[in-house]
């Protein structure tokens, strides 16, 4: 294992990313891009479906409810509160009104809409809110048509997490009550689709009606099970067995299952009835997740590049993992490495899937503002664990290779560079002869993990701890600081940058999160060390690596989860501006110490630039 091994590692991700649709095609080849899920009777029960029974149990006269909610046409309470012209609480005021009028008995509406539909809903919900999920890991949007009936207290009858749809739209605020076209044609504005490239889900016939009419294709829901089973048949994957951050296997990615199972059922010992598969959507390479009976396994495989076999970076990230193991570094638990290629064709390794939550936006939207501050401490202290780790003890001495690490690492990317270059950047001419120049003087040697950041951690689902750390495919031995720059490259990049979002020109105060500054001070306080005085080169060389990366149009490990819509010309020369900005920074602080430039090219360039 050798700091070259991660080189060809790095070059065999540059050169082999493929992307991956993110639209799914059913059997006719034609796209569809989202899924309307109608909230009444879809993921709630219709309400005249579940009163019969009610009424009963409460010596009500059957048909009750259903007469005082929809009677009276275009006046019925039901279409005044859909066009916004009562609220919730009026609504429920009216019904109980009307069921008096209907019954000449008091009628206790609210207990009705709480005790039954919430019962009723816990059987349903669960199913399409799944079904939301697997849609939307597919990369299709989703959107909710909602009436938004709340208690009188104000809490919504659908205790839904809102992030499983793209769009909501709430017809009784739109002041459009179905089945008027005007709010699907509004729904589909938001979600910035076509009528055939859509899909309704509803339990009302005049409703599919009116959105077939406009070119939707239609699922009614009498059954929520066999309604999902159509649903599937027309997009063409599962919408059960959800696991956050997955999704199913594209064609092309496909492995033999039958031989799996059988090396499977060898090395764990246990003979469960089939195995499933799915992809994981952060992942460029061939990572699988595998149900195994009732455990869940992550499957690593080796790439197969097109001109050769396959570099070594399964073995050696199986034997970094089982040694970080061993040391105390959370990590999945590794469980075997194959290196048969008569099973899978390529070397693979098996681990258990850690359940946790993953952070893909740096902003920590999920967590509370008060606690952000916390989450950023835990990655903090998980870096400056493994920073701090005896190469001795950990039994991983034989990760060193003799040279300058920067060095070695600004020779590889720099080759990478000039394999995939497209067009001239000139930031990026001015950074590949400013970098040698300033490479640091002393460097420490630790672990290094080569792509350490928030995506990369699994978080307790409640709590500011780090239960694994992920993505070893690039650690070596290394300067630390390196990996601690990598890491504050979010502070730098946009919100909405394509290729890695991050918190430029956020209001870090309001969002409860450390500055870069007080960030990297956490790491230091962890390790009991100083930042240096040359920081500046190594944010520099960061964004120098990512800017490599978008400029080979395939942003992989180092660049994060390819986004939809990614231009990676222009995000390698952002990227690269940003890069020159700390070499700019770095050359003041040198100039001001009264040091000269060790080149004229060097010094010209600068004017250049600060002029």
């Amino acid at each position: 294992m050798s700091l070259s091994s991660a080189a060809r590692a790095q070059n065999l991700l540059c050169a082999g990313i493929r992307r991956l649709p993110l639209i799914q095609q059913h059997s006719r080849g034609f796209s569809y891009k989202a899924v309307v899920f109608e909230e009444s009777g879809v993921l709630l029960p219709a309400p005249h479906r579940t009163a019969t029974d009610w009424e009963a149990w409460s010596c009500i006269p059957a048909g009750t409810i259903q007469q005082a909610a929809l009677s009276g046409g275009e006046s019925s309470l039901s279409l005044q509160y859909s066009r916004g012209e009562l609220t919730a609480v009026e609504f429920l005021q009216e019904l109980g009104q009307q069921c008096f009028e209907i019954a000449n008995v008091r009628v206790p509406v609210h207990s009705f809409l709480w005790d039954l539909i919430r019962k009723e809903m816990r059987k349903q919900l669960p199913i399409m809110a799944e079904a939301a999920q697997c849609i939307r890991a597919e990369g299709l949007k989703t959107a909710l048509l909602s009436h938004s009936l709340c208690l009188g207290d104000g809490e919504r009858f659908l205790p839904l997490d809102q992030q499983h749809f793209d769009v909501m739209v709430e017809s009784h605020q739109e002041g459009v009550p179905r089945p008027n076209p005007g709010i699907y044609k509004l729904c589909l504005e938001r979600l910035g689709v076509q009528p055939q490239e859509s899909i309704l889900l509803d339990s009302s016939s005049q409703n599919l009606k009116v959105a077939a009419q406009l070119g939707m294709k239609t699922v009614k829901v009498d059954d929520p099970a066999a309604a999902l089973k159509e649903l599937e048949t027309h997009l063409g994957f599962p919408l059960q067995g959800f696991v956050p951050y997955t999704r199913s296997v594209r064609p092309g990615m496909e492995i033999p299952k039958d031989r799996l199972q059988k090396y499977l059922e060898d090395v764990l010992g246990a003979h469960p009835t089939g195995i499933a598969l799915l992809a994981f959507s952060y992942e460029s390479t061939r990572s699988y997740l595998v149900k195994f009976g009732g455990r869940l396994l992550v499957l690593k495989k080796e790439e197969e590049p097109p001109d050769g076999p396959s570099g070594p970076s399964v073995p050696r990230e199986y034997r970094i993992l089982k040694a970080l193991a061993e040391a105390g570094v959370p990590v999945p638990p590794v469980l075997a490495l194959c290196e048969d290629r008569s099973i899978l064709g390529t070397p693979f390794f098996l681990l258990e899937h850690c359940a946790g939550h993953i952070h893909r936006a740096v902003s920590l939207p999920t967590v509370l503002p008060r606690r952000r501050r916390a989450w950023y401490g835990a990655m903090a202290n998980i870096l400056a664990r493994i920073h701090s780790l005896d190469l001795g003890a950990a039994k991983l001495q034989d990760l060193r290779e003799h040279g300058n690490y920067i060095q070695q690492q600004f020779e590889t990317w720099t080759k990478q560079y000039r394999a995939v270059e497209t067009h001239v950047i000139p930031a990026m001419e001015r950074l590949i002869q400013w970098l040698p120049l300033h490479f640091p003087e002393s460097q420490k040697t630790t672990v290094v993990h080569g792509d350490f950041r928030m995506d990369h951690l699994v978080f307790h689902p409640d709590r500011p701890e780090v239960l694994a750390v992920l993505g070893w495919k690039f650690a070596t031995l290394g300067d630390p600081l390196c990996d601690l720059a990598n890491n504050c490259m979010s502070f730098f990049l946009p919100a909405h940058f394509g290729a890695r979002r991050g918190l430029r020109k956020c209001d870090l105060g309001h969002l409860e999160i450390p500055t870069a500054e007080e960030y990297s001070q956490m790491y230091c306080g962890h390790r009991g060390v100083e930042l240096p005085e040359n920081w500046n080169f190594y944010l520099a060389f960061a964004f120098f690596r990512l800017a490599v990366m978008l400029q080979g149009r395939h942003p992989g490990s180092l660049a994060g989860r390819p986004a939809p819509g990614d231009s990676s010309p222009k995000d390698a020369e952002f990227v690269a501006d940003l890069a020159w900005d700390f070499a700019v920074k770095e050359g003041f602080r040198v100039f001001e110490k009264g040091e000269l430039w060790e080149q004229h090219y060097e010094h010209e360039q600068f004017i250049c630039c600060i002029n």
